[in-house]
């Protein structure tokens, strides 16, 4: 495809295996490359077409010559002396910087990806947002933040949260694509029962999301009871209320008998009484769901201050006593800015 005179490059590495079988149909090559080129870029994680070894040289000057295979650069990586968190500042193509975090686990070890540079929601306990959105990451910025950080570890990723910087489901077919590839069986095939997206509320996405029916976990930011308290921290509370929100998880859970994830940042003397806890496990109560409680990641930004522990404890308890699951986050990668948009903002002051 022709652009101003010059060539603009198809990005193979975004395509499907669906699409890239009908890419190379179109191309005249058999089906069969697609599995090839599929497997040379999801399971070997092979970074030129040059390493495609049982491929004939040329196609693989066409492929060089048509499509394109986004990279990410590694500006830095810090890593946790306290539990072994890795945190990394990727650079896009265009000069962008994304981030994205490698945690250990006693289940398996976790990703945590970004789906956007920078983010539009303006949830003010986030330093992702500040600064507003950039644009979209493709599928295959996605993907690359998740072989990217295989390559830097060596380690195996067995479980990965769309839940860094920005709003998956504002990038919808960018994330979908992300999910197909990913979970598909030749490429790395991760379960896709170990993939949580979360999303601050985009009711008609969760319910377009609903109908595809993939099994992934979701996770609601939901960080307040009410309405009142939420519009005071989120401002998509302006458009979309809790109730709507608690409408289309239903709906999700029909389509996908899923459990719901709601995630409830726990801020010292705004949303951590124990009167916010019984009001939770009332709006709650009924729906498959749990509750995770994470304690604020205070940024210089904004004056918020975490919970005590003791705090959290009794409003954990509290929950649990009325019926709703509840999970306490742990802290990782405190002592290298791992919460969400803190390197990225760091690096573009300096």
């Amino acid at each position: 495809m022709l652009k101003g005179g010059y060539m603009i490059k198809k990005d193979i590495k975004s395509m499907t295996y669906e699409m890239l079988e009908h890419y190379f149909l179109e191309l005249n090559e058999p089906k069969f490359r697609a599995k090839q080129v599929f497997q040379w870029l999801h399971n070997k994680l092979a970074p030129t077409f040059d390493n495609m070894t049982n491929i004939s040289k040329a196609l693989r000057n066409t492929l060089e010559e048509k499509t394109s295979l986004p990279s990410l650069k590694t500006v830095k990586k810090l890593s946790s002396e306290l539990d072994g968190t890795k945190k990394f500042l990727f650079e896009l193509e265009d000069g962008h910087c994304i981030e994205s975090v490698f945690m250990k686990y006693k289940h398996g070890n976790s990703v945590c990806i970004s789906s956007q540079v920078g983010c539009k929601m303006g949830c003010t306990f986030c330093a992702s947002t500040i600064g507003g959105l950039v644009r979209n990451l493709k599928a295959s910025e996605m993907l690359e933040q998740v072989y990217a950080i295989i390559r830097e570890t060596n380690e195996r990723i067995s479980n990965i949260v769309i839940m860094g910087t920005g709003e998956p489901l504002d990038n919808y077919e960018e994330l979908l694509n992300f999910i197909r590839i990913i979970t598909d069986e030749k490429g790395l095939n991760i379960s896709i029962r170990n993939i949580t997206v979360s999303t601050c509320g985009l009711v008609d996405k969760i319910k377009m999301l609903a109908e595809e029916q993939l099994g992934i976990t979701l996770a609601i930011s939901l960080h307040a009871p009410n309405d009142n308290m939420r519009k005071q921290t989120m401002p998509i509370a302006n458009k979309v209320t809790i109730e709507e929100i608690l409408e289309a998880c239903q709906y999700y859970i029909e389509k996908t008998h899923r459990r719901i994830t709601f995630e409830y940042s726990l801020i010292n003397g705004f949303n951590d009484s124990p009167e916010h806890a019984v009001e939770l496990s009332q709006l709650l109560r009924g729906l498959l769901c749990h509750v995770n409680l994470i304690p604020v990641n205070p940024i210089e930004e904004r004056d918020y201050k975490q919970s005590s522990k003791e705090v959290i404890t009794k409003f954990s308890g509290i929950l649990e006593k009325k019926g709703i699951h509840t999970t306490m986050r742990r802290e990782l990668g405190r002592d290298i800015q791992a919460a969400c948009g803190q390197l990225r903002k760091n690096y573009k002051n300096e």
